[in-house]
């Protein structure tokens, strides 16, 4: 009672302000000191061309597909793969760590072929993950643990992202020869020389095919004389496949290279991607495989990849995976999307052959023979970055600085327009 009559007391009579209570100026963030990161070279691109008003402005950077008036493409499989997924009224529950099993078999049977013996004999470890981007993370991850003090040889000029992937893994990497630029083709001599020198245990990333950004393979016998010397010098192969039946219109085909080195008995690392094949950009459809020497050994590097896509990811994203699963196990479907592969190649194979004869006309004293012989989505077209600086500021063609260009990305209709702007810049710059 005493307590109520107190409080009672208290509060009678007229109240009184609140004290103001001073507020301080901050004296500046705590990340004041953070540099300001530089745009992505690949996908700033992108963003420069959409801030562009230029009417005739065109888009070279990025690799993805475009129709004949340069609009974004959905595969006729896919969609087809969604009504079926759509049909059966999946779930969305979380996929396990390594992702869905339909995807993960199909995936495998794409890169060595169904019934390989690597699959039989369990000797495959493999993780579904977020594209090619996140299976190479992945393997960077592995490497940092599992393969300490290794050296990743990236080949020179290589992705733009390679770079970022290992560096930041903390995993140190260094160049090989690749690009020669006065054959404009592929400096083999310079290549395994590099190689030969590279310590025992070093991680060579090597690209399964259509090399990005160069667009140059080797051959059939200077696959063999890699593999060899891989296996001579006890170097790891690690295969970065992004453009599987995209670069050829052939799955087999574009598969030679890691399937050969496991015929030559090497175990390799592969990161997949489904971004490009199968027009699957935003769904990040990919996976992370090792073809190793026996079953035990696939057994632990499995639960050891697992632990790490578990701290980085936890689990893979499960629509584009039933997409890609659904149609690589259907035989209608897997037929069909032979067929629109092919469709997507020969359309780029076409106007690499339309710019190469105007470029010919235009400029005769040139050799432009390079743009055929190179393959898959890109052409290197060896242009200096003052001559890219021209052909985005003064023609509105967007492009990466170190000259590479992505014909998915022109049609039959801008192809004058993109020869006169090369040959101007070469010319005058």
């Amino acid at each position: 009672m005493q307590l109520q009559a107190r409080m009672q007391v208290r509060s009678a009579g007229p109240r009184r302000a609140a004290a103001a209570v001073p507020v301080r100026a901050m004296a500046g963030s705590r990340f004041a000191d953070v540099a300001q990161a530089p745009p992505d070279p690949i996908l700033g691109v992108s963003e420069a061309f959409r801030a562009s008003t230029d009417p005739n402005k065109l888009n070279l950077g990025v690799g993805a597909y475009r129709d004949e008036q340069l609009k974004p493409v959905v595969l006729s499989v896919v969609k087809k793969a969604e009504s079926k997924i759509f049909s059966r009224n999946e779930n969305k529950e979380y996929l396990t760590i390594e992702g869905l099993d339909a995807f993960r078999k199909a995936t495998v049977d794409l890169l060595l072929g169904a019934g390989h013996p690597a699959i039989k004999e369990g000797r495959v470890a493999v993780v579904q993950s977020l594209s090619g981007t996140g299976s190479l993370r992945v393997g960077a991850a592995f490497i940092a643990r599992f393969m300490k003090g290794a050296t990743v040889y990236l080949s020179n000029p290589t992705w733009g992202n390679h770079r970022n992937i290992f560096g930041d893994e903390g995993v140190e990497w260094k160049y090989y020869r690749y690009f020669d630029a006065d054959t404009v083709g592929l400096d083999f001599k310079g290549m395994t020389e590099d190689l030969q020198a590279a310590p025992p245990g070093s991680v060579v990333v090597l690209h399964g095919c259509a090399h990005n950004p160069t667009g140059i393979d080797p051959t059939k016998e200077q696959w063999a004389a890699i593999a060899d010397l891989c296996k001579e010098r006890n170097l790891m192969p690690f295969f970065d496949v992004a453009y599987q039946g995209f670069a050829t219109g052939d799955l087999d085909k574009d598969a030679y290279a890691p399937r050969l080195f496991v015929e030559r008995g090497l175990e390799i690392m592969v990161a997949q991607s489904y971004s490009k094949n199968l027009g699957l950009y935003g769904e990040r459809v990919g996976a992370l495989v090792m073809v190793l020497s026996d079953k035990e050994a696939a057994s632990r590097c499995l639960s050891q990849l697992k632990r790490l896509a578990r701290a980085l990811y936890s689990n893979p994203p499960t629509h584009g995976a039933r997409i890609a699963a659904e149609v690589v196990n259907d035989k209608e479907l897997f037929e069909e999307w032979k067929g629109e592969m092919r469709g997507m190649a020969g359309r780029i194979e076409r106007v690499r052959g339309e710019l190469q004869r105007s470029l010919e006309s235009k400029y005769p004293a040139k050799d432009w023979s390079f743009i055929t012989k190179q393959i898959g989505m890109f052409s290197f077209t060896g242009l200096t970055p003052a001559q890219v600086d021209n052909m985005t500021n003064k023609h509105a063609i967007f492009m990466t600085r170190d000259g590479r260009i992505s014909l998915a990305g022109l049609n039959s209709a801008k192809v004058e327009y993109l020869a006169d702007a090369i040959v101007d810049s070469v010319r005058n710059h």
